[in-house]
């Protein structure tokens, strides 16, 4: 059947409903966050949120658009059966992205974008990564979006069931076409001259009430378009020169390390990372009691740095700020472009240089998020994964359990070259947090299987440091424990609060001359390898984003990065600022202007050297 000169708007119509009511969905699955909208709010998302339904509908609608205006230059095409095939397959495609956002939007605190490009060579480790999401629901949402609209669009706004009106042919024609270039308006957001980005749906200071204004497909399509473009400095809020000088006021370089903290010179370091280990379960942080209380005594036997943050929100984002110094990027990260990790520095590095031997120990597999060339550039003498564990030893998902990994640890540092340095990076308190122990803590949610995870990893690493006491290098060596970043769990918190991100950072080991000290220096992960380096009396003028922690003079200051967007803790409190809305999500009450300003300089210069990489 022939067009009828309502069927364009009409289907565009269809695509807009899918939207509206997907946007619905959204904020059902969210119900917790979603009530604590008022009514006000909620009619707003929806309102605000149509300008971007109507952008990706105008996508969604140039093929069937196009299809009919051929049509009226060749009647006979049957263009009826390609815009209905064509739109159920774009509902299934969309339905199935719309039910992976709703589940990773609880865990990330954002809406599906191009970030999981970054694990696509590693589909195991992203299957383990959603492991934790309840599938069947999901499947249930999918089934049930998808085919409720596929039913509306075959009884309802099927291309077939639109009579033709008695108009001629060359008019007709003439709307077809008309209607195909009307598209560009609402496709750029209309006339004006920049055309429609995401800060049209931003009206609040409730970055959960601008996410849902959001419409996914469009941006992850967004997201897409810009994916390794990253040519632009998106982040320009000073001139160059003003943030430069911010950025060096902040980083002046200290010479001095207060006090020696060491009893040895040249000891060997233990530099271990803790999967996700938030200070919201560390007792000596304020957190939990009874979660970590291996982790615990180690602090009181120790150094503890007690408002340390992470620089960011991802595995691979904590590696590179912990063990090269290096500042996160926000939508992107510099370990996927192994080109610009070559000219990082990394710790590595500087102790083979001193006569160290290195190696890096990980449970699960290097190759994810572009893990192992990072690890390669670093020249480590040895790299040990998954592949050198029995798999016995592997939980269902990641690799080999956290025990097991201190065991084959513990062996092989009684046959290492003296001095070393060596990294063993944990996996179990990784979703699905699964552990082969009992758990201790009751219950069966993903707070409480998270709680578990946590303190399973604490009982591993208490029996690892327990016999390593026993060893003879042990009186030699100093141990470095800090988290790669935090978690929204217990709590979930949106993904700019600074308690998401506050990690524990200890100093402990036999070579360590100081016991039971707290440092209250506020800092970040930028700042553990120059803060590492000064007590060795080793080179760490290239770790230049990051400060001494043991020095008077280290300026007290963290910095870290969520989805487009920043915070900064200082001793006055924390402000946080979205980059999309340009605007200020949370300020505490002493914050002042000027720390917004150093937040913003940050951001924005060392957004500049990861360009020039």
């Amino acid at each position: 059947m022939k067009p009828n000169l309502l069927y364009q708007p009409f289907y565009f119509l269809f695509w807009v409903l899918y939207f509206v009511v997907a946007r619905g969905v959204f904020m059902v699955y969210h119900l917790p966050r979603t009530e604590k909208l008022s009514g006000s709010d909620i009619l707003t998302i929806f309102l605000k949120g149509l300008q971007l339904d109507f952008s990706f509908t105008a996508y969604l609608s140039v093929i069937p658009f196009l299809a009919i205006s051929v049509a009226m230059v060749l009647p006979k095409a049957k263009v009826g059966k390609l815009i209905r095939y064509y739109t159920y397959g774009m509902l299934a495609l969309l339905s199935l992205l719309l039910s992976a956002d709703l589940e990773l939007y609880s865990f990330w605190g954002y809406r599906l974008d191009a970030t999981p490009l970054q694990y696509l060579s590693t589909p195991t480790e992203m299957a383990a990564s959603a492991a934790a999401a309840p599938l069947f629901l999901l499947t249930i949402v999918t089934i049930a979006i998808s085919g409720g609209f596929i039913l509306l669009y075959r009884f309802v706004f099927d291309y077939s069931r639109i009579a033709l009106p008695a108009i001629p042919k060359f008019l007709l024609a003439g709307l077809a076409v008309l209607y195909l270039a009307l598209l560009v308006l609402p496709l750029r957001g209309g006339v004006q001259q920049i055309p429609i980005n995401q800060s049209v749906v931003y009206f609040s200071d409730n970055p959960y009430a601008n996410h849902a204004g959001l419409n996914m497909p469009w941006n992850l399509m967004h997201a897409l378009l810009k994916y390794n473009k990253e040519s632009n400095n998106p982040y320009q809020y000073m001139a160059t020169e003003a943030a430069e000088a911010k950025v060096q006021e902040l980083l002046a370089a200290q010479t001095d390390t207060v006090r020696t903290v060491l009893a040895v010179q040249n000891p060997n370091v233990l530099f271990i990372i803790l999967e996700s280990y938030t200070a919201k379960f560390i007792g000596s942080l304020g957190g939990e009691q009874g979660v970590t209380p291996h982790l615990d005594a180690l602090a009181q036997e120790g150094i503890s740095f007690t408002n340390f943050y992470s620089s960011g929100d991802r595995s691979e984002k904590g590696m590179v700020a912990l063990l090269s110094g290096y500042p996160v990027q926000t939508v992107t990260s510099i370990i996927k472009t192994p080109k610009k990790t070559e000219k990082l520095p990394q710790l590595s590095k500087v102790f083979e240089q001193q006569g160290y031997s290195t190696s890096f120990y990980y449970g699960g597999e290097l190759e994810f998020a572009n893990i192992k060339s990072y690890l390669l550039n670093g020249g480590y003498d040895k790299l040990i994964d998954k592949h050198a564990f029995p798999a016995e030893s592997y939980n269902s998902k990641w690799g080999a359990h956290d025990h097991v990994l201190f065991e084959r640890v513990l062996q092989d540092l009684n046959h290492e070259k003296k001095p070393f340095f060596s990294t063993i990076y944990t996996l179990s308190s990784h979703e699905p947090f699964e552990i082969p122990i009992e758990p201790k803590f009751p219950g069966s949610d993903n707070a409480a299987k998270f709680r578990n995870s946590v303190y399973y990893t604490d009982w591993a690493l208490g029996r690892f440091i327990e016999k390593a006491k026993q060893q003879p290098w042990w009186a030699n060596t100093l141990v470095v424990l800090v988290a790669d970043h935090g978690h929204p769990l217990p709590g979930d918190d949106a993904n700019y609060l600074p308690s998401k991100f506050r990690i524990p950072f200890i100093l402990t080991g036999g070579a360590l001359s100081v016991k039971g000290t707290e440092i209250a220096t506020v800092g970040d992960q930028t700042s553990v390898a120059p803060t590492l380096l000064h007590q060795l009396g080793m080179p760490y003028e290239e770790f230049k984003w990051g400060q001494n922690l043991l020095s008077p003079k280290a300026k007290p200051f963290a910095f870290y990065v969520f989805n487009d967007g920043f915070g900064c803790v200082t001793p006055d409190g924390v402000v946080t600022f979205d980059n999309v809305g340009r605007k200020i999500i949370l300020k505490d009450e002493n914050v002042t202007d000027q720390q917004l300003e150093y937040g913003k300089a940050f951001m924005q210069y060392s957004f500049e050297d990861f360009i020039r990489k």
